[in-house]
């Protein structure tokens, strides 16, 4: 079974974002870039799968900047097999849509005949939370999401995901979609032989044209703003003080 993993390349997650001075955007000069660490965890989820022996073959996609091409050298390095870059724009700051994404993905898949899709639950710069609902849509494949634990069984996915109101248990025909969240491993570290075994693996350049896509933007992104800063706490002497304040001062109870 062949596994595709799409992957993100996202500001890195330790650094803190800055809003442009202007409003137009996020400032990227200078910013370090890794990969989406949701996506990072499917990566992981597709070799681990590897290396028992249930998927022959893991592909990495990623559709953005050339620069992008660091993000699937990292995958590979961690042990994908091949990887399929989408150039799909040319400017950094231009962030491709989660239905233009999820287009050429489908067309993708159609290509490449996946057994599974495995992929982050979102983005952390955008947080659409949209991409493998929509990919499953339009593939009109079974979809799994929030996945904590992922079993395959023959031809089905046992999938635990993680809901508001706890754990629940699904099982999906594959081929299906399956997005992975925090819980559901360890992401490893690429050795230094990996990462230079990563060099020499196939890592084939498309465009959205080659698939027939129109990624032009539907949405304009009016402006830009930091969140807010919060207030400061206040320190209560005791639980009748908090109480008190949850109150007379909050109204929360």
């Amino acid at each position: 079974m062949k596994v595709l993993v799409p992957v993100k390349r996202v500001i890195d997650y330790n650094v803190k974002v800055r809003v442009k001075a202007d409003g137009s955007g996020v400032d990227l000069a200078n910013v370090k870039m890794s990969m989406n660490p949701f996506d990072e965890i499917a990566v992981e989820e597709a070799i681990r799968l590897k290396e028992k022996g249930i998927a022959t073959e893991v592909v990495v996609v990623s559709i953005g900047v050339k620069q992008a091409q660091e993000t699937l050298r990292n995958a590979l390095a961690m042990g994908a097999d091949r990887a399929i870059l989408i150039e799909a724009a040319a400017d950094v700051h231009t962030d491709i849509e989660p239905l233009a994404v999820a287009k050429l993905l489908a067309a993708v898949v159609k290509e490449e005949a996946p057994g599974l899709v495995l992929a982050g639950k979102q983005a952390i710069d955008n947080d659409m939370n949209a991409t493998g609902q929509m990919l499953a849509a339009l593939l009109g494949q079974a979809q799994a999401t929030f996945a904590s634990e992922l079993v395959i069984e023959g031809d089905k996915a046992k999938v635990t995901r993680e809901v508001d109101g706890g754990l629940q248990v699904i099982e999906v025909k594959l081929p299906a979609v399956v997005t992975v969240d925090l819980r559901l491993n360890e992401p490893r570290y690429a050795s230094l032989p990996n990462i230079m075994k990563a060099k020499a693996k196939p890592l084939a350049t498309k465009t959205p044209g080659d698939y027939g896509v129109d990624v032009t933007p539907r949405l304009t992104v009016v402006k830009t703003t930091e969140p807010a800063g919060r207030k400061a706490g206040v320190k209560v002497a005791s639980v009748e003080e908090l109480v008190a304040k949850l109150k007379d001062e909050a109204g929360v109870i």
